[in-house]
């Protein structure tokens, strides 16, 4: 076995490893963007806020942010999609996304509970979108270096 062989064998286990080490911290991220009161989370998420401000002179600020937020929603939970499907290649991507929808479920669930936050299907469909569109994306490259 040459050099090159034997130093990717051992690079592969980090790399099979790195989604499961950079999980627990994403969920707790998640968790703690969703489930702090809103004052709170809007520190993280204020983004949002400054961005449909600035759209605010081409669309109307509701509408611009009501899309916003739920781009922001998306692309908050890719990173989901992307890790699960890192960490699990063998997973399909469809459960995949009903792991995002169940972490979705869970979290508008305890938002019900909570008295500054308003749990909404357009949440649960953005989220579970961007779970599946993260698990596709790693398909897709798995499917294009595997053809290399």
């Amino acid at each position: 076995m040459s050099t090159v062989d034997m130093t990717a064998r051992r690079r592969r286990p980090v790399l099979r490893v790195l989604p499961n080490l950079l999980l627990a911290p994403y969920a707790l991220s998640v968790f703690l963007i969703t489930l702090l009161p809103a004052s709170q989370a809007g520190r993280v998420t204020g983004i949002v806020d400054l961005l449909a401000r600035w759209i605010d002179a081409r669309v109307p600020y509701v509408e611009s942010y009501a899309l916003l937020e739920f781009l922001a929603n998306v692309a908050l939970f890719v990173p989901l999609g992307v890790l699960l499907r890192w960490g699990w290649p063998r997973m399909p991507w469809w459960i995949t996304a009903l792991i995002g929808l169940a972490m979705t479920l869970t979290i508008e669930s305890v938002q019900t509970l909570l008295p500054s936050r308003f749990p909404t299907i357009s949440d649960v469909i953005a989220n579970t979108a961007g779970t599946a569109l993260g698990a596709l994306f790693v398909a897709t490259l798995s499917v294009m270096f595997r053809r290399r």
